[in-house]
């Protein structure tokens, strides 16, 4: 499951249109979806993630939380994913039994300790200049090389187009985190397939 499209939902997005959205994704063959949406008070973000994963199990897909284990525990999500403030990654994976993913930045040591504490998966970014953050610490593309022998599935985010993916599979990338460049998208189902369909021939040469 840990390959191709990642897609994380937008903020901002009330709740019926983040679902339109989301379902849209699905249909284009989204099977990675992060719930993101730190401005929600909890009750909402709650029935969002419910009805998130009611849809994920009608597309075979799996819904991961950002940041809340205990959204993610509530809603029995698939997975979480933690950043550098968000908890101890070792206290997580003792509590929650699902993917556990770890944000490592710019950092092979962040990615390293996320290794020792657990993690099923590392994201390093932002890889290129994004709209979502666009203050955020860049990641060498050289990261993707240097951290493959913790065996961890590696995904990449930060400013993703079908124009820039291609480079970011061939150094080694296994999954493409993706939010403007999705969710903005004229045709939303079509631009996940896109997005599949460019990691799939990329991934099988390099």
């Amino acid at each position: 499951m840990l390959r191709g499209l990642y897609a994380i939902t937008p903020d901002g997005a009330d709740g019926e249109r983040l679902l339109r959205l989301v379902e849209r994704a699905l249909e284009g063959g989204t099977r990675l979806l992060q719930y993101r949406n730190k401005s929600a008070a909890p009750a909402q973000r709650l029935a969002e993630a419910r009805a998130l994963m009611a849809l994920a199990a009608r597309h075979d897909a799996k819904l991961i939380v950002n940041d809340d284990p205990a959204l993610a525990l509530e809603a029995k999500a698939h997975g979480l994913h933690l950043g550098r403030d968000d908890g101890e990654l070792a206290a997580a994976r003792a509590a929650f039994p699902g993917l556990l993913g770890a944000s490592c930045y710019d950092s092979l040591e962040l990615a390293r300790r996320a290794a020792a504490a657990g993690a099923d998966y590392i994201a390093f970014g932002s890889v290129f200049p994004s709209p979502t953050k666009p203050g955020a610490v860049r990641a060498p593309l050289s990261l993707f090389a240097a951290a493959r022998p913790l065996g961890l599935p590696m995904v990449a985010i930060g400013g993703i187009t079908l124009a820039n993916a291609p480079e970011l599979v061939r150094a080694g990338a296994d999954c493409l985190a993706v939010i403007s460049s999705l969710f903005d998208a004229p045709d939303v189902a079509a631009a996940a397939r896109a997005f599949n369909q460019l990691y799939a021939q990329e991934a099988a040469v390099r």
